[in-house]
């Protein structure tokens, strides 16, 4: 008797759509979850290898909370590509900008894999909207409670 490992082939994926509400998710907690979904590590038959992750559409996501003083403390940096041309940001004026998404966006993009054209395409998979709307009824959607899953999950300051 020969044990194998089952390994997922492309077409045989089945990818559902979940739809979070983010209105007062911690962020790192949520995009943990964001990225694990994205991924298809929840999935019993998940491969390294295959996209086998679902579409996760986000809403409210401009109601995102950080714990403690990293709303004004957390500084994210990028760079210009010229000489000098490091900048730097807190999470308190890319909320109060005009993407405030791209918090979200960027700590789910940061726990995927680096420079891989899998996760390029598996981040392709997380649809962001900023209300409580969203445009993807006709996938039905399975809504999921993140806020109940466990009291950590949220902030009410």
């Amino acid at each position: 008797m020969q044990k194998i490992t089952a390994s997922l082939k492309p077409a045989e994926v089945e990818k559902k759509w979940i739809v979070v509400d983010a209105q007062d998710a911690v962020v790192g907690r949520l995009a943990s979850f964001i990225a694990m979904r994205l991924r298809g590590k929840h999935r019993p038959d998940y491969t390294p290898h295959v996209d086998c992750g679902d579409f996760v559409v986000v809403i409210n996501a401009d109601k995102v909370k950080f714990t403690g003083k990293k709303l004004d403390d957390k500084v994210y940096y990028r760079h210009t590509g010229h000489p000098g041309g490091i900048k730097e940001t807190t999470p308190r004026k890319v909320l109060g900008g005009k993407f405030p998404e791209r918090v979200l966006e960027k700590a789910v993009e940061r726990m995927l894999p680096k420079e891989s054209p899998l996760a390029r395409k598996q981040l392709t998979h997380l649809l962001i909207y900023n209300n409580g709307e969203h445009p993807h009824q006709a996938q039905n959607p399975e809504v999921v409670d993140f806020a109940g899953r466990n009291a950590k999950n949220i902030r009410s300051l």
